[in-house]
Protein backbone atom coordinates (compact mmCIF):
# COMPACT_ATOMS: atom_id res chain seq x y z
CA UNK A 1 0.00 0.00 0.00
CA UNK A 2 1.24 3.46 -0.83
CA UNK A 3 -0.07 6.57 0.92
CA UNK A 4 -0.05 9.78 -1.14
CA UNK A 5 -0.16 13.17 0.60
CA UNK A 6 -2.00 15.36 -1.92
CA UNK A 7 -1.36 18.56 0.05
CA UNK A 8 2.35 18.15 -0.59
CA UNK A 9 1.89 17.78 -4.36
CA UNK A 10 2.62 20.94 -6.35
CA UNK A 11 0.19 22.85 -8.54
CA UNK A 12 1.42 23.69 -12.03
CA UNK A 13 0.09 26.44 -14.29
CA UNK A 14 -0.76 24.62 -17.53
CA UNK A 15 -1.94 27.79 -19.26
CA UNK A 16 -2.83 31.24 -17.92
CA UNK A 17 -5.74 30.90 -15.50
CA UNK A 18 -5.61 27.08 -15.37
CA UNK A 19 -3.67 25.25 -12.67
CA UNK A 20 -3.28 21.50 -12.30
CA UNK A 21 -2.32 19.14 -9.49
CA UNK A 22 -1.45 15.58 -10.45
CA UNK A 23 -2.76 13.31 -7.69
CA UNK A 24 -2.18 9.79 -8.99
CA UNK A 25 0.02 8.94 -11.97
CA UNK A 26 3.13 7.05 -12.99
CA UNK A 27 5.11 9.26 -10.61
CA UNK A 28 3.14 7.96 -7.61
CA UNK A 29 3.41 4.36 -8.79
CA UNK A 30 0.13 4.03 -10.68
CA UNK A 31 0.22 1.55 -13.53
CA UNK A 32 -3.20 2.23 -15.10
CA UNK A 33 -4.62 5.55 -13.91
CA UNK A 34 -3.91 9.27 -13.99
CA UNK A 35 -6.04 11.39 -11.65
CA UNK A 36 -5.62 15.14 -11.49
CA UNK A 37 -7.44 18.29 -10.43
CA UNK A 38 -7.74 21.47 -12.44
CA UNK A 39 -8.80 24.90 -11.25
CA UNK A 40 -9.99 27.28 -13.95
CA UNK A 41 -10.75 30.99 -13.83
CA UNK A 42 -14.06 32.18 -15.37
CA UNK A 43 -14.20 31.59 -19.12
CA UNK A 44 -11.17 29.29 -19.08
CA UNK A 45 -10.64 25.53 -19.16
CA UNK A 46 -9.31 22.92 -21.56
CA UNK A 47 -9.59 23.55 -25.32
CA UNK A 48 -10.87 20.82 -27.61
CA UNK A 49 -8.53 17.84 -27.49
CA UNK A 50 -8.54 14.05 -27.38
CA UNK A 51 -6.89 11.18 -25.53
CA UNK A 52 -6.23 7.63 -26.67
CA UNK A 53 -7.92 6.39 -23.46
CA UNK A 54 -11.25 6.84 -21.70
CA UNK A 55 -11.59 9.83 -19.33
CA UNK A 56 -14.05 10.79 -16.61
CA UNK A 57 -14.49 14.49 -15.78
CA UNK A 58 -16.13 15.28 -12.44
CA UNK A 59 -17.11 18.79 -11.34
CA UNK A 60 -16.12 19.35 -7.73
CA UNK A 61 -17.02 23.07 -7.51
CA UNK A 62 -18.36 25.67 -9.91
CA UNK A 63 -20.19 25.18 -13.20
CA UNK A 64 -18.64 23.76 -16.35
CA UNK A 65 -19.70 23.50 -19.94
CA UNK A 66 -18.32 20.16 -21.13
CA UNK A 67 -18.47 19.10 -24.74
CA UNK A 68 -17.88 15.79 -26.45
CA UNK A 69 -18.06 16.23 -30.21
CA UNK A 70 -21.15 18.39 -30.85
CA UNK A 71 -22.88 17.42 -27.58
CA UNK A 72 -22.63 20.18 -24.94
CA UNK A 73 -23.81 19.88 -21.34
CA UNK A 74 -23.80 22.17 -18.33
CA UNK A 75 -22.28 20.17 -15.48
CA UNK A 76 -22.49 21.07 -11.80
CA UNK A 77 -20.86 19.74 -8.59
CA UNK A 78 -21.40 16.04 -8.05
CA UNK A 79 -21.88 15.29 -11.76
CA UNK A 80 -19.50 13.45 -14.08
CA UNK A 81 -19.14 12.99 -17.82
CA UNK A 82 -17.60 9.85 -19.31
CA UNK A 83 -15.59 10.60 -22.43
CA UNK A 84 -14.87 7.65 -24.71
CA UNK A 85 -11.31 7.10 -25.93
CA UNK A 86 -10.47 9.03 -29.09
CA UNK A 87 -13.40 11.49 -28.85
CA UNK A 88 -12.73 15.21 -29.16
CA UNK A 89 -13.81 17.04 -26.03
CA UNK A 90 -13.10 20.02 -23.78
CA UNK A 91 -14.54 22.11 -20.99
CA UNK A 92 -14.67 25.63 -19.61
CA UNK A 93 -15.79 27.55 -16.56
CA UNK A 94 -19.10 29.17 -17.52
CA UNK A 95 -19.56 31.12 -14.27
CA UNK A 96 -19.12 34.91 -14.34
CA UNK A 97 -17.21 34.70 -11.05
CA UNK A 98 -15.64 31.95 -9.02
CA UNK A 99 -13.28 29.11 -9.71
CA UNK A 100 -14.18 25.89 -11.50
CA UNK A 101 -12.66 22.80 -9.87
CA UNK A 102 -12.70 19.67 -12.03
CA UNK A 103 -11.20 16.28 -11.29
CA UNK A 104 -10.14 14.15 -14.26
CA UNK A 105 -9.46 10.43 -14.31
CA UNK A 106 -7.70 8.92 -17.31
CA UNK A 107 -7.27 5.21 -17.99
CA UNK A 108 -3.48 5.59 -18.34
CA UNK A 109 -0.75 6.54 -15.85
CA UNK A 110 0.67 9.34 -18.05
CA UNK A 111 -1.35 12.29 -19.36
CA UNK A 112 -1.23 12.70 -23.13
CA UNK A 113 -3.46 14.96 -25.24
CA UNK A 114 -3.62 16.11 -28.84
CA UNK A 115 -5.33 19.44 -29.45
CA UNK A 116 -7.63 20.51 -32.27
CA UNK A 117 -6.05 23.99 -32.39
CA UNK A 118 -2.79 23.71 -34.32
CA UNK A 119 -1.32 26.47 -32.14
CA UNK A 120 -1.68 24.22 -29.07
CA UNK A 121 1.18 21.78 -28.83
CA UNK A 122 0.35 18.17 -28.12
CA UNK A 123 0.92 17.72 -24.41
CA UNK A 124 2.52 14.79 -22.65
CA UNK A 125 2.88 15.07 -18.91
CA UNK A 126 5.90 13.05 -18.02
CA UNK A 127 6.72 12.56 -14.35
CA UNK A 128 9.79 14.34 -13.02
CA UNK A 129 12.08 12.25 -10.81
Amino acid sequence: MKLIDHDSQPRDEWRPGVTTRMRVSAVTGSMQLCIFDQWCDPGLGAPTHLHAVEEVLTVIAGTAEIWVGDDRQTVTPGQSVIIPAGHKHGFRNVAATGMLHVQATLAAPIFEASYEDRHELSRRWVPQN
